[in-house]
């Protein structure tokens, strides 16, 4: 039987990492970590919580692939390759669609929970 994933009671081995050096667009490489509670047995869906310090970095979404996401705390904003920046804030949820390519920041320490999942045909 599969159990319920409770975010606050979840057990995950957080993952540190960076934006890429080739990505990285600010001063300062951002720590990110990623607490991954949940992957349905297919890859086709993860859920978890991301954290990130201040930092801006270009993204390329495959095609493939959709994020949603809801913010926590901090405020963060992603902006198209047209220079058009959405801003999200504690309580504002989005979704970075597949294909997707831009620019993410981070204007105050961020976390967040995201849903990842793959696209169908």
């Amino acid at each position: 039987m599969t159990a319920i994933v409770h975010f606050s009671t979840a057990q995950a081995e957080a993952s540190l990492d960076h934006p890429r050096p080739e990505r990285l667009l600010s001063a300062h490489n951002p720590a990110r970590l990623t607490r991954n509670f949940y992957t349905h047995a297919s890859g086709a869906l993860s859920a978890g919580e991301w954290c990130c310090e201040p930092g801006r970095w270009r993204i390329a979404f495959v095609a493939d692939k959709a994020e949603y996401f809801h913010v926590l705390e901090g405020h963060l904003s992603i902006e198209d390759e047209s220079g058009l920046a959405v801003h999200f804030r504690k309580g504002e949820g989005g979704v970075i669609p597949g294909g997707f390519t831009g620019v993410f920041a981070v204007h105050e320490a961020v976390r967040k929970h995201y849903v990842v999942f793959q696209l169908g045909e």
